[in-house]
């Protein structure tokens, strides 16, 4: 166990030397397709490390509890910071943590014993209670992996409507202007209020044109996205001085291509802990 604390604080003043040397995690550099060769790569490691696991005691080590118990408090530690500190994406250090490198090699570190644990698990999936495992394990590799690597391709913009105007530029998030691949114009702007004249509800009603000759009437609602063409776009802001009166509505677009993979792997999870659960309860009922 004193290796695994010892190896998981390495990996700590390692990331904090790469963040004063180097900077930030830079994420774009990792967009498609370079984050699929790096997870190509990084399987085919883990691959290689389980196959040499009995002639290098640090790669049989790796798939021990001992080195999963102690990065896994770095990891929880690290996100309970995470939590509790404003995240914004121009901050730096703990304020924006998916681009700290102590974050990130620590959760790279969990993402490699994880596939590690797969790997060695699916040797022995003899019991109901061994594919239960390993259905979790994988399920959490998948989410690990993809969630990472997948952030390099999110793409997230702000959009600002007026009535009567087609708008086919947005705003990314560090406020430069971006074409997109649909147009987008307000036709009315919906607000609803309670009796003190706080806002009760606000949504818009637009219509969407898309590269694919999509002509598209609809309302978007706060909570209520509409999805076209693999973008999400949500009810943002509006113009808060004219009130319900606003001429301009303020939407956010988001696409995220790996989300499909992530859910894959959280339901893989889910499956996972309920068979746990169900598989628990008959042995119990066995042995009475």
């Amino acid at each position: 166990m004193k290796e695994g604390f010892l190896v998981g604080g390495g990996l700590i003043v390692a990331g904090l030397i790469l963040e004063l040397s180097v900077g930030q995690v830079v994420w774009e550099a990792f967009a498609w397709p370079v984050n699929g060769i790096v997870l190509a790569a990084f399987v085919a490691m883990i691959v290689a490390m389980h196959l040499l696991r009995k002639k290098v005691y640090a790669f049989r080590f790796l798939s021990t509890y001992q080195a999963a118990i102690p990065v896994m408090c770095y990891a929880v530690v690290l996100t309970i910071i995470m939590g509790l500190t404003r995240q914004s994406n121009n901050g730096s250090w703990i304020n924006n943590m998916v681009t700290f490198w102590p974050f990130v090699l620590i959760y790279v570190y969990m993402a490699l014993i994880v596939g590690l644990v797969v790997l060695k698990s699916a040797l022995h999936l003899k019991t109901p209670s061994k594919i239960v495992a390993g259905l979790f394990h994988l399920g959490l590799f998948i989410t690990m992996t993809t969630a990472t690597l997948g952030n390099a391709d999110m793409q997230r913009v702000k959009m600002i409507t007026a009535i009567g105007e087609p708008e086919w530029r947005a705003l990314d998030q560090q406020g430069r202007v971006k074409e997109m691949p649909l147009t987008i114009e307000l036709k009315r702007f919906i607000m609803e209020t309670y009796g003190d004249g706080s806002p009760k509800r606000f949504a818009s009603e637009i219509q969407i044109l898309t590269k694919s000759e999509k002509n598209i009437q609809t309302t978007v609602d706060v909570n209520k996205p509409v999805e076209v063409d693999g973008w999400k776009i949500y009810q943002y802001g509006y113009d808060t001085s004219m009130g319900a009166k606003s001429n301009t509505s303020i939407l956010e677009l988001v696409s995220d291509p790996w989300l499909p993979y992530v859910y894959l792997g959280i339901y893989m999870m889910l499956a996972g802990g309920v068979l746990m659960f169900v598989t628990g309860v008959r042995r119990k009922e066995e042995k009475v």
